[in-house]
């Protein structure tokens, strides 16, 4: 484990993070609102990347590491994935680095990249759309600004994404977008009628993720 500075407005603080692997293309993965970087769907999906020849950097944000459960300011997220991808770029300056992030993870990182973060692809599992229910507030003005490939990994039952009309009309608003659908998913990926531990989960989607760009 080692720790990253970030620079926020409120101060200067550290944030807790893990490599693994020894692949040419790092991804960086970030947690949901609700979990930090040790939840097994994130580990799950981390390992089974380095299986697959990547290198990762599982990171939290600052509210995790200050024992909150509710994210703070997305600014501060943002502050974090600046400095994430520079510690990246600092032990890997040759690396291709991939941004992904699980719901409210991989919605910082492209509020992050809209803003000017330089990463070659984005990755989000589960992309938060909207609030289940809420439609009317979606938020995705930001997405047609983004330049670099984007991959949207989603559950066709996910709340998050109903109704799918919305979600497709979204998707084609992206300069460099596709989508790979989970037959059957929810939020999280789990699958009625299919229980497998959180670690499993995250694994399956990883091969999803290495060949989604091609």
């Amino acid at each position: 484990m080692v720790d990253i500075r970030v620079v926020l407005l409120t101060g200067e603080t550290t944030v807790s993070a893990d490599w693994a692997g020894d692949g040419g293309t790092v991804v960086a993965i970030a947690h949901g609102a609700g979990t930090g970087k040790d939840h097994p769907f994130l580990t799950g999906f981390a390992d089974a990347l380095n299986d697959l020849g990547f290198t990762t950097l599982r990171f939290n944000f600052p509210y995790v590491e200050q024992g909150r459960r509710m994210p703070g300011p997305a600014a501060h997220a943002i502050a974090t994935w600046d400095a994430v991808v520079a510690a990246v770029r600092e032990q890997r300056p040759d690396a291709e680095i991939w941004a992904a992030g699980k719901s409210y993870g991989g919605r910082m990182a492209s509020m992050a990249v809209a803003q000017g973060l330089a990463v070659d692809r984005l990755v989000y599992l589960g992309y938060p759309l909207h609030a289940p229910g809420k439609p009317e507030k979606p938020r995705a003005e930001h997405l047609p600004a983004i330049t670099v490939p984007q991959l949207f990994v989603e559950g066709t039952n996910d709340p998050f994404i109903q109704p799918r009309s919305q979600f497709d009309e979204v998707v084609a608003t992206c300069q460099d977008a596709r989508v790979a659908w989970i037959e059957g998913g929810g939020h999280t990926f789990e699958v009625k009628r299919r229980k497998r531990p959180a670690d499993q989960i995250g694994a399956s989607l990883a091969p999803i993720v290495a060949d989604g760009f091609r």
